[in-house]
């Protein structure tokens, strides 16, 4: 099966293990999957997928979680927590604020660990047992760290996370530390921690856990699944556009890969293939640039900055699978300000959904798109958001309002609530007041909240 969205299942190779190889996306060439450790092509060194002889149906899934898709895994399960089944939520105000048909959230963040990153780690972590490797690692902006300490810690095994030094939110590295991983701060960006990664691999020492990995992608590929049918039940069709940040480029090459696996076993047509749409910082846009250039390969960037920390990357490893899932799918690319992400956080915040920085850009990126005409309002829109807002306490904590200090005095934080003036509050409080004589009174307060609730209501009415 190449990159394109109508091509058939391949053949089952003789190297193929219960119906499952891996495969170069550049020279074809197979491997089989767990007789040795292959991260890239030992031919021409390009990235691998993982194939499958039988691509799902809809029929074939059973259960909830990441492992209710076994039929499209490695695996029957793996090293589980469990994960995956994340809420797809409505926010019905800034639907109607951006104006488009439908609008829903796919909230990773409530994943066991906070992160989509857990959907790649429940199989990855599987698939390092059964090659029966000592010792796994990855570099991270985060993330990618919590989540494989905890299925590491999970999976009884030694887990090294490398992360660039004085770049990564403390949740995270707290989680990190708190599993058992073992942390090397590395004076360098996220780009240079992979470099170190790789090397180590290559020398045997680690078993490489970041998305270059092809099994990572194989647990994130659930999240398309999900989102087809948690729609598809909700509406009768499938959304029109997905729209998701952009780091690694993990999740756009995971999503795209569910969607040709469905097409490929006829479980979906290719009309209802959703169009991918990604969303990067201004200071981390290397593959919007590529897209707005039209080419298929990015330029790395070296310099990269960003307040979304879990996408301040400049080099995406998995580009050359996630680029074909955008053009592929009629998708496009944009890039947003660090502002205008803050802004998407907070009106996140507003519908009740908590998310760091960088989910919040999926979200910046749609109302772009939508003002300036790219996304018109007829669109069903699902907006994928990566990472609870407790990874980047400091940033929300920014993004929020500040705390307001009061006197130890209940009359004082009453008049600074009402800010001088009688409101609803006030109200109440001057209503209570002008009865404190009531025989009613010592049974108001007696009664707790409920009773004074219904006394109020009363005084209401009394007054009426």
């Amino acid at each position: 099966m190449s990159l394109e969205l109508s091509a058939p299942p391949g053949s089952e190779p003789a190297c193929a293990d219960d119906g499952v190889w891996l495969e170069c996306i550049e020279c074809g060439e197979q491997f089989a999957p767990f007789d040795e450790i292959h991260y890239t092509c030992a031919d021409c060194d390009g990235l691998l997928e993982v194939r499958y002889a039988n691509p799902p149906t809809f029929e074939e899934f059973e259960g909830s979680g990441v492992w209710r898709y076994n039929a499209a895994l490695p695996f029957e399960e793996g090293v589980t927590l469990p994960e995956g089944d994340t809420p797809l939520h409505e926010v019905p105000r800034l639907r109607e604020e951006i104006g488009v048909d439908s609008l829903r959230i796919k909230h990773e963040g409530m994943n066991p660990t906070g992160a989509f990153k857990d959907r790649g780690m429940t199989v990855g972590v599987a698939v390092a047992k059964e090659l029966g490797v000592g010792r796994l690692a990855c570099a991270s902006t985060g993330n990618t760290s919590a989540a494989l300490a905890a299925y590491g810690a999970r999976g009884g095994m030694e887990t090294l996370v490398l992360l660039p030094s004085g770049k990564v939110a403390a949740g995270k590295i707290a989680q990190a530390s708190l599993h058992g991983a073992r942390i090397l701060e590395v004076d360098g960006n996220f780009d240079s921690c992979l470099d170190i990664v790789q090397e180590l691999a290559g020398l045997g020492e680690v078993y490489l856990l970041n998305s270059l990995n092809p099994f990572r992608l194989e647990g994130q590929k659930t999240i398309g699944f999900e989102i087809l049918e948690e729609h598809y039940e909700d509406y009768g069709e499938y959304p029109d556009r997905i729209v998701l940040p952009v780091g690694n480029a993990g999740n756009t090459a995971a999503l795209y890969k569910a969607f040709r696996e469905l097409v490929a076993s006829g479980a979906l047509d290719e009309s209802e293939v959703p169009t991918l749409t990604g969303v990067q910082a201004e200071g981390a846009a290397p593959m919007v640039e590529a897209v707005q250039n039209g080419r298929d390969e990015v330029r790395r960037w070296d310099d990269v900055e960003t307040r979304a920390t879990a996408i301040r990357i400049g080099n995406p490893v998995n580009a050359p699978k996630a680029l074909p899932g955008i053009y592929n799918t009629g998708g496009t690319a944009v890039a947003v300000s660090d502002d205008e992400i803050t802004d998407a956080q907070r009106d996140l915040a507003t519908s009740g959904i908590g998310v760091e920085p960088a989910s919040a850009a999926s979200l910046a990126g749609l109302r772009k798109l939508r003002a300036n005409g790219e996304i018109s309002a007829d669109e069903s829109v699902v907006c994928l958001t990566t990472g609870h807002l407790l990874k980047d306490p400091d940033a929300a904590f920014e993004a929020g309002g500040d705390p307001e200090p009061v006197p130890n005095d209940t009359e004082a934080v009453l008049e600074h609530i009402n800010d001088g003036e009688t409101g609803t509050l006030g109200g109440i409080a001057q209503k209570i007041s002008a009865a404190a004589d009531s025989p009613g009174v010592p049974a108001l307060i007696g009664g707790g909240i409920g009773l004074a609730y219904l006394a109020y209501r009363r005084l209401r009415s009394d007054d009426a």
